[in-house]
């Protein structure tokens, strides 16, 4: 068993991460009024794949040659995951606000397992199923729909909510295809996803403009905001990808899974901080999914805790007096 304080560097390591994932819809909110969507995207991720690039260097020849073995489903999986995922929370975040997204990110473990429901035909226990409903009741609290007020919501507001949700369908997407790369560890798969996908971040971010869907960045929009680009491809898309890592691999994946409840929570006491204090149901929401998400953590790890097996005595053995 480790010691407290051998577990601190993956503690550390899951805040950060979750704290700059909770960061980015804050300062991504502001960004995009100079910058679309789907070229924040591109940009984001030209920064966070140099970042693997240079790690992939590191490592030596091999990654280079997983890329070129499997650079057609890599593209395709780490587009789900960085195109879709991205440009639809960024859509929707233009049209809603920062708390909404950073409580629809934390629901991801939950439609997990419905999708996994849906397609493979694993039916999720009991508990999930319970849980996942009191995450949606959180995500419809947070987004107004159960509060007194909810009826004079904004549609644009509800829109934009509706449409970051599907883009976390994109994440799910990506992370289940990991299960298809048995010979990439964590690092690997995050890195080569990246790179391989970057090529379709640009066509769709090219053609887009092209067809005029999509403005292309202004010299004026891309000085007023540089420092923020460099921190959304730096921090929330290379290195709280790596600390997340580290920590699920220090402490464990159910353990990493359940922080993902500090997303939300980072970024109403961000907001917060910044004086922009949230609305009482915005906080009762993201209760309601913080507490989903530790009882579906819960279940998952009695679920993974093997059964110690009941020691039968042999035929003549002694057993104290107590009977099997």
């Amino acid at each position: 068993m480790s010691s407290p304080s051998s577990r601190l560097p993956g503690i550390a390591a899951l805040l950060f991460a979750t704290a700059s994932w909770g960061s980015l819809f804050l300062v991504g909110k502001g960004v995009l009024q100079h910058v679309a969507p789907v070229w924040l995207t591109l940009i984001r991720y030209t920064l966070s794949a140099l970042v693997f690039a240079a790690l992939l260097g590191l490592r030596g020849s091999g990654g280079w040659h997983k890329l070129r073995q499997h650079a057609v489903p890599l593209a395709l999986h780490g587009f789900a995951g960085f195109g879709v995922f991205s440009i639809l929370l960024f859509v929707g975040l233009s049209h809603s606000v920062p708390s909404h997204g950073a409580v629809l990110i934390a629901t991801t473990p939950i439609t997990t397992q419905l999708l996994r429901w849906w397609l493979d035909g694993v039916r999720p226990t009991r508990t999930t199923l319970l849980t996942a409903a009191l995450a949606l009741a959180g995500v419809a609290t947070v987004a107004g729909l159960l509060s007194p007020g909810g009826a004079s919501l904004s549609h644009d507001t509800l829109l934009g909510d509706a449409i970051a949700f599907v883009g976390t369908l994109g994440w799910v997407v990506y992370t289940r295809g990991a299960a298809r790369f048995p010979t990439l560890d964590t690092v690997d798969y995050t890195a080569l996803t990246v790179l391989a996908s970057w090529p379709l971040l640009l066509a769709v971010a090219v053609g887009m403009t092209v067809l005029g869907a999509s403005p292309a960045p202004d010299a004026q929009g891309l000085r007023l905001s540089w420092q923020v680009l460099l921190y959304v491809g730096l921090v929330p898309s290379a290195l709280a990808v790596l600390a997340f890592n580290h920590g699920v691999r220090a402490l464990g994946a159910v353990t990493g899974t359940a922080f993902l409840n500090f997303v939300p929570v980072s970024a109403l006491l961000m907001s917060l901080a910044l004086g922009k204090p949230p609305a009482t149901h915005e906080i009762v929401g993201v209760a309601m999914v913080v507490v989903a998400l530790l009882l579906h953590v819960a279940a998952a790890k009695r679920a993974a805790t093997p059964v110690a097996p009941v020691r039968v005595p042999a035929p003549g053995q002694r057993t104290c007096g107590v009977k099997p």
